[in-house]
């Protein structure tokens, strides 16, 4: 069991009930057009399942966790975890408008059933800490990198500026649970290589479907203006991105080393007193 003294200190977790007024937002929101918006709009879509998985797999362990400061921040990961789902499904019922968003969700569900079945609740939880550091650097690059969400629409900017900051502020909590009930790194390893395929093999066909949808499947501009967010650009996500994950499979990893504070503090100056 980990106790305080071997916890690493990190941001603290606050939980916000913030929610964001969707309706006037048009369908590719993004200036540069559809490709960068089906980008962020078919990430929405693994959020309300996803983040209600992440939580039943982390408070499934709180009868056996001794420590009261991590018990706390399951309750609060807890919280923040539900806000983010009902904002995730407000903005893809919005997305229903445009997308087969209810046959795209319906799959996720399909997998994690299957996995509850299969994998022991200690594996879930090793899902959870990959899948928890794919969100909290993808945050991080948000945070860092202004223009990703430069002359967006202000509602959406908001919304995954706030995502952003609460994944990292609670980056760490599945992991150090995982540790707490003695999960091993070479289980929480060939985890990850597993979840790394899955997840961005769900997110390319999101991606295809969102674009076919769209209309512009066969839009070479389109394709690229996408490709260089995800892949090629100079503030691409996979630039900054390669190097974190591999540093996941170090014995001595932990998602704190990467800190964040000040990222989160930045953003808190920009919000009005009492956010």
């Amino acid at each position: 069991m980990l106790h305080a003294a071997d916890m690493s200190p990190g941001p603290s977790i606050e939980v916000r009930n913030l929610q964001f007024d969707l309706s006037e937002v048009p369908q590719h929101w993004h200036p540069r057009g559809v490709g960068p918006t089906v980008f962020w709009d078919e990430l929405s879509v693994f959020f309300p399942v996803g983040e209600a998985f992440f939580v039943r797999s982390v408070r499934h362990y709180l009868p056996q966790l001794t420590d009261p400061g991590l018990k706390a921040e399951v309750a609060a990961f807890g919280a923040q975890e539900g806000f983010h789902a009902r904002e995730h499904l407000a903005y893809n019922q919005r997305l229903a408008r445009w997308y087969p968003v209810a046959t795209l969700e319906r799959l996720f569900p399909i997998f994690l059933l299957w996995v509850a079945s299969k994998l022991s609740p200690r594996r879930q939880l090793a899902i959870t800490c990959a899948l928890e550091h794919f969100t909290s650097l993808m945050g991080e690059h948000i945070l860092s990198t202004p223009s990703l969400l430069e002359g967006v629409h202000p509602q959406m900017a908001a919304l995954w500026r706030w995502h952003a900051v609460e994944e990292n502020e609670h980056r760490a909590v599945a992991f150090d649970v995982y540790r707490a009930v003695g999960g091993t790194w070479f289980e929480r390893c060939r985890v990850m290589l597993l979840v790394s395929v899955f997840f961005w093999g769900a997110a390319a066909l999101n991606t295809v479907v969102f674009m076919a949808k769209s209309g512009a499947l066969f839009s070479v501009r389109a394709w690229w203006a996408l490709l260089s967010t995800v892949l090629f650009g100079r503030d691409a996500l996979a630039r900054v991105m390669v190097g974190p994950w591999l540093d996941y499979f170090r014995r001595d990893f932990h998602p704190l080393d990467r800190g964040g504070e000040a990222l989160i503090e930045a953003w808190k100056r920009t919000q009005p007193a009492g956010t």
